[in-house]
């Protein structure tokens, strides 16, 4: 499988991973940073996980970035496939591992509690994103125009 198919298998697993656990995933989340999650997911209790897809050992390697998504969720992991040499990945980081579709924890991200006023903003965006991507599936015609408005300005 070649890498852009692996990513996309690995991330509907690890979605469909949270969205089983009772989390809410949402896919492609720009951050404050500049950078952006794979997944963020908002957990039961309010707190947030980033996962961070990984199609091969080649993407890993290559992506000094993953450190940096620590500073805006309460658990960091990694999702991989069962071909994906795990031993390159850092211990101190949550692994998932996906299959055919499904994924399975293969370790517990330690927790690194967010502050308050960060939780706060985090929360924020991700409800502003959600609520956009909801609208822009209930109404495509309507998103297109403002998509296309916001280019123009």
């Amino acid at each position: 499988m070649e890498a852009p198919a692996r990513t996309l298998a690995v991330t509907r697993a690890a979605a469909r991973f949270c969205a089983l656990r009772g989390w809410a995933p949402l896919e492609q989340v720009p951050l404050p940073d500049g950078r952006r999650a794979d997944i963020l997911a908002l957990l039961p209790a309010g707190g947030f996980a980033v996962i961070e897809v990984k199609s091969c050992a080649r993407d890993y390697l290559g992506d000094a970035k993953w450190p940096d998504y620590r500073a805006w969720c309460d658990r960091l992991y990694f999702a991989v496939d069962l071909d994906f040499p795990q031993a390159l990945l850092p211990t101190e980081v949550g692994l998932i591992a996906a299959c055919d579709g499904e994924a399975a924890l293969l370790r517990e991200a330690p927790e690194h509690r967010l502050a308050p006023a960060r939780r706060r903003a985090l929360l924020h965006r991700y409800a502003m994103l959600a609520g956009g991507r909801l609208a822009a599936l209930a109404d495509p015609a309507g998103a297109a125009e403002m998509r296309a408005a916001l280019r123009v300005e």
